[in-house]
Parts: structure tokens; C-alpha cells; sequence
């Protein structure tokens, strides 16, 4: 009897994520992640359990990421506008820069998942909560020192720009990099 191949889980999960990234969920198949990874089925269901499990921790990985992502962007120093048009900025230019325009893995698993699957939902709603929160905040920072309307409801606004978000990364999916996307950050920024 062989030896098993030896792994890194942490490693393997970061190669799932970007298989279920490009595929979704429904087009991945558990030998095809074994595959992608370079261990064998079995390998797959004794350290992860199944295709399922392994998607939950390549989307928490994802999610944890991104909120660490738009935290940087959202409290660095300098002015409100110039930091949420440089956090959209980068959103745009990282999945234009993406080969396999993958957009955004959790408006991915919202689309593909929708409300069939509630804990999905709920993960990423979570996500879309964060988002939204940490906009709202530099949205009030802004309007306290005078550099944003004071006359907007931030609450709105930022429930407006993870509306915006979410929708430059489902462009991202289709868009080949004729401004579009960076129109809509320059229009959005603007309007505060």
C-alpha cells in the first residue's frame, strides 16, 4: 500500500476557493477539486469531509479576506472621497486584471445560491452587512469633517455603494476594460 500524498489544508483551500471561484458551486465536481488540488479523492473526503465542507471554508476564506481588503482601503489616512473612490478604484482594477473575470466569489454565491441554501445567504449577507457598515462609517466620518454632503442619509449611501459594488463586480464578469466600470466609480464618488 502507497503512502499518502502529503498537503497543506490551508493551501488546499486557497486552490478550492479559486476552482469554485471560476466554476461556482454546481460545476465543480469533488474529482475535479482532487484533481486541482493534486491529492486524490479519498485524500479530499478524509481532510475536508466533501465538496460542501470544502466550499464553505474556500467561501470563509474568501469573506474574511475581502473584509480585511476593504478595511485597509476604507481606514487608511487622507480624505473620505479620495479613499472610497481608491477602494472602488482597486475593486475595478483587480478583477479587470483577473484572466478568468471571475467578478467577486460572494455576489457569485448569491447569484448561483440565491436563498436556496440559507446558511450561503446568510454568510454573505453578512459580508454585504460588513460592507455596508464600513461604508456608512466613512460616509458619517465625511459629512463630520465636511468633506461629504451633510444633507445625504449615510445609511442610504451606503446601502447605494454595496449596491455599486456588487454591480462592478457582475460587470467585471462580462466588461473588457472600455472605462465603463471606472465611469461608475468616478459618477458614484461625485455624487457625495
Amino acid at each position: 500500500m502507497g503512502r499518502a500524498k502529503q498537503f497543506d489544508p490551508e493551501v488546499a483551500i486557497v486552490q478550492a476557493m479559486d476552482v469554485f471561484w471560476r466554476q461556482g458551486y454546481a460545476s465543480t465536481t469533488p474529482q475535479g477539486l482532487a484533481d486541482a488540488l493534486g491529492i486524490g479523492k479519498g485524500s479530499l473526503y478524509n481532510a475536508f469531509g466533501g465538496k460542501r465542507q470544502l466550499y464553505d471554508l474556500a467561501l470563509q476564506h474568501y469573506l474574511e479576506a475581502q473584509s480585511a481588503v476593504l478595511a485597509s482601503w476604507l481606514e487608511a489616512p487622507g480624505p473620505v472621497k479620495e479613499r472610497l473612490r481608491s477602494a472602488l478604484t482597486f475593486l475595478v482594477e483587480t478583477d479587470l486584471a483577473d484572466p478568468h473575470q471571475r467578478g467577486c466569489l460572494a455576489t457569485n454565491s448569491a447569484v448561483e445560491f440565491g436563498t436556496a441554501d440559507k446558511e450561503v445567504a446568510s454568510r454573505v449577507g453578512n459580508l454585504f452587512d460588513y460592507t455596508e457598515q464600513a461604508f456608512a462609517s466613512v460616509i458619517i466620518e465625511g459629512q463630520a469633517t465636511g468633506e461629504l454632503r451633510s444633507d445625504l442619509d449615510a445609511g442610504a449611501v451606503a446601502s447605494m455603494l454595496l449596491n455599486t459594488v456588487t454591480g462592478l463586480h457582475a460587470l467585471a464578469r462580462v466588461d473588457h476594460g472600455d472605462g465603463r466600470l471606472q465611469r461608475v466609480v468616478g459618477a458614484t464618488v461625485d455624487l457625495l
